[in-house]
């Protein structure tokens, strides 16, 4: 009979207990090998590489916004009546200081008609009080020859003074009962005016508030009657993130799109307002962009969704955002922003690799150092960048052209 390898028949001399435990070690061994190889080549198996490319990159700020027309009014009464005429409906296109609408003007003008017949009887009075002082005048200037010559007496020179007086200040109160009446016609004729609306600038009816025949009370504030909008020119305001607010400045292009609709819209940004908006605790700011609508596509009302573009280069090296690890702000520099990527290394294992990004989009960022094109970059099983803002103000784009909806 074959004689047993040495170790076996060692083994087979250990007591019962101390031989299971022994071989009870060497299964947890076995199996401890099988799942760490096991778990390497999956890891290893895991990992995607993507080769470093040169192509287009833009980065983008993105916002949601609404249109309103850039010049706009409400056109009101100033004076309260009955509506009687209604010159214009919506989508008229008018120009400016036309006839809009028509106030009863029959109180206005009565008290116009009251206003100059009371003038006209003030002046009547202030004509005869001004005989009266002419003729006081004459009696006291007779009295004051006379009184040389001891023909009258003082007491009578002292009541043509007195009498002289009287006339005067009599003649001075009617002359202020006329002005005072006039300034009464001025106001009334002004609010007789008031009763024939016109219209403040040229523009298109958007819509009517007011219907002929309606009463409208303007002693609180002045009813609307129709709305009047030059709609030439919108303007799209949009509410930015507080974290990107300071990337938005005055004249950087923008380009939108509508609801529902492919089509992209171009314009600058024509202000940052300072005044923030707060909606649940998230801060917010309005930022006014202009656009031409001269074919009248875009309505008052629609929404709108903003790119405002923060950079743009073409023919860089790009990597997928994906392919950024660990941020490492320390080693920031003029280049752009600090990261640690992965680099295919010999063997086909990941090298860690500092790079300096520049522009980056929502799914690729330019690489300023650190990698050359054909360099592969692993993009899986890496942390992928916090993106910036809140409420879709975040840097957007795409390689080859840009983020968003294409012409």
């Amino acid at each position: 009979m074959a004689s047993l390898p040495p170790f076996i028949g060692r083994l087979r001399q250990q007591p019962p207990v101390r031989l299971a435990v022994i071989i009870g070690l060497l299964l947890l061994l076995l199996v401890g090998a099988w799942w760490w190889f096991s778990r390497t080549e999956q890891k290893a198996a895991a990992i995607t590489y993507t080769a470093v490319a040169m192509g287009d990159i833009e980065e983008t700020v993105t916002a949601q916004g609404q249109l309103q027309p850039k010049q706009y009014v409400d056109v009101g009464t100033q004076v309260s009546g009955q509506l009687k005429k209604l010159y214009v409906t919506a989508n008229d296109n008018i120009a400016a200081g036309s006839l809009v609408a028509e106030i009863d003007p029959t109180v206005y003008q009565s008290k116009v008609d009251t206003d100059q017949s009371q003038i006209k009887s003030l002046t009547a009075q202030l004509q005869q009080q001004q005989a009266q002082t002419v003729l006081a005048r004459q009696q006291h200037q007779r009295n004051l020859l006379l009184i040389e010559q001891n023909a009258v007496s003082k007491q009578e020179v002292d009541t043509t003074a007195a009498a002289l007086k009287a006339a005067t200040a009599q003649e001075a109160s009617l002359k202020a009962q006329i002005e005072a009446a006039k300034f009464a016609l001025n106001g009334d004729m002004a609010n007789l005016g008031f009763t024939k609306i016109y219209a403040p600038i040229s523009g298109t009816v958007i819509s009517t508030t007011a219907r002929e025949g309606q009463t409208v009370n303007a002693s609180q504030q002045a009813p609307t009657i129709v709305q009047l909008a030059n709609l030439d020119t919108m303007s799209s305001w949009a509410q930015v993130a507080e974290a990107d607010i300071t990337k938005i400045k005055p004249g950087m292009p923008v380009y939108f799109t509508t609801l529902g609709s492919e089509k992209r819209w171009t314009g600058d940004v024509q202000s940052v307002l300072p005044a923030p908006v707060i909606t649940n605790n998230v801060v917010l700011y309005n930022v006014v962009v202009d656009a031409d609508n001269t074919s009248r596509e875009l309505m008052s009302g629609m929404s709108t969704q903003m790119f405002f573009v923060v950079g743009s280069a073409k023919n860089v090296p790009v990597i997928p955002v994906a392919a950024l690890g660990k941020r490492v702000a320390a080693k920031d520099n003029e280049q752009g922003e600090a990261y640690m990527v992965r680099v295919k290394g010999p063997g086909g294992q990941p090298k860690p690799t500092l790079v300096h990004v520049g522009l980056m989009s929502r799914t690729d960022a330019e690489i300023k150092s650190g990698l050359k094109q054909g360099d592969e970059v692993a993009t899986t099983a890496a942390p992928a960048p916090a993106a910036s803002g809140t409420g879709g103000g975040q840097r957007g784009g795409t390689r080859g052209g840009g983020f968003g909806p294409r012409l």
